[in-house]
């Protein structure tokens, strides 16, 4: 997000239809309403329109001179959107937990901090992966990602059997936790 775009300056922006605040709005916080709702049986287009409704809901409430938002503004959006997937799900009976009315706040902060958490960890994997070189990236990936079996693995690297491509990809392993949480202890 732009600096000259701060949360009040956003909410503004969003009460006089500025298309550059919603575009910063969307920009900011679509991927985190996007990650919440394809990693709870929906669908991009399913994240989309969710957003949608949840940047509309905004919209209507900034324009009111009685609104004062009391936090983030991506908490507000998740919480809306939160509510609206799980309420979503629970009409397609994929979630039977009772929901309360919309005017309840949802409390997500740790949520949102959580999934923050977790996404940095993984920038931080994805870095040490990249920084880990050949044939080790490639053996882990095969390994873990596309769930090649050891003997499959010890043909495509030319190894001589299972055993030796085994103890390469321990050796790999080794080397990418050395690599990640000397990356990760930086960070703290």
């Amino acid at each position: 997000m732009k600096a000259e775009y701060n949360e009040q300056s956003l909410l503004k922006g969003l009460a006089s239809n500025d298309s550059k605040a919603v575009e910063a709005l969307y920009k900011s916080h679509f991927g985190m309403i996007q990650h919440f709702v394809t990693n709870n049986n929906g669908s991009f287009d399913d994240a989309r329109d969710i957003f949608q409704e949840a940047m509309i809901a905004l919209y209507e409430k900034v324009q009111t001179d009685s609104f004062t938002l009391s936090c983030q503004i991506k908490t507000y959006l998740f919480s809306i959107c939160k509510h609206l997937w799980l309420k979503r799900l629970q009409q397609m009976g994929k979630y039977s937990s009772p929901l309360h009315t919309h005017e309840e706040v949802i409390s997500v902060e740790s949520d949102v901090a959580d999934l923050q958490n977790k996404e940095a960890t993984f920038e931080i994997m994805d870095r040490a992966l990249n920084s880990l070189g050949e044939p080790c990236k490639s053996l882990l990936e095969g390994y873990y990602l596309n769930k090649k079996g050891m003997q499959e693995l010890a043909s495509e690297f030319g190894y001589t059997n299972a055993d030796n491509a085994k103890n390469q990809k321990y050796k790999c392993l080794i080397r990418l936790k050395k690599l990640f949480f000397s990356q990760y202890n930086i960070g703290d």
